[in-house]
């Protein structure tokens, strides 16, 4: 089936991008960490958006009959597990409430859902180019 992604997920899709990372920065700017544990929480964030990019289109690339190493294809994985990973031992063993520790993976997961959905959406956009 081919047609063009609706405005609706694109918008939906940008807003879910948005909330994660921006909620997730939010919370790291206001809180009573010291800096260099901001700093490992910032990385993962951004390691991890990197990561699921890296693996939606590896994916897409594939299904479209691109080639991708499978050297490359298993980094992409590798990574998105690996930023997952860290980010749960890293609120496993915080000093944080409960609360916090959900917030943080919640906004986490958030984030990387909104940027798969934002590679797929424009990797759709780009197959229907004169479609708005």
């Amino acid at each position: 089936m081919n047609q063009k992604t609706s405005a609706a997920f694109v918008g939906a899709s940008w807003v879910a991008l948005g909330a994660g990372m921006f909620g997730y920065l939010i919370g790291l700017w206001r809180s009573q960490m010291l800096l260099n544990e901001k700093g490992f929480y910032f990385t993962v964030l951004m390691f991890g958006i990197f990561a699921v990019v890296s693996v939606q289109k590896s994916v897409r690339d594939r299904i479209e009959g691109f080639p991708v190493t499978d050297l490359y294809y298993g980094i992409s994985w590798l990574s998105t597990i690996l930023s997952i990973a860290l980010l749960t031992i890293g609120l496993w063993n915080a000093t944080l409430l409960p609360s916090e520790k959900g917030f943080y993976a919640f906004a986490f997961l958030l984030g990387l859902f909104g940027a798969i959905a934002v590679q797929k959406n424009t990797r759709d956009c780009q197959a229907f180019p004169n479609k708005g």
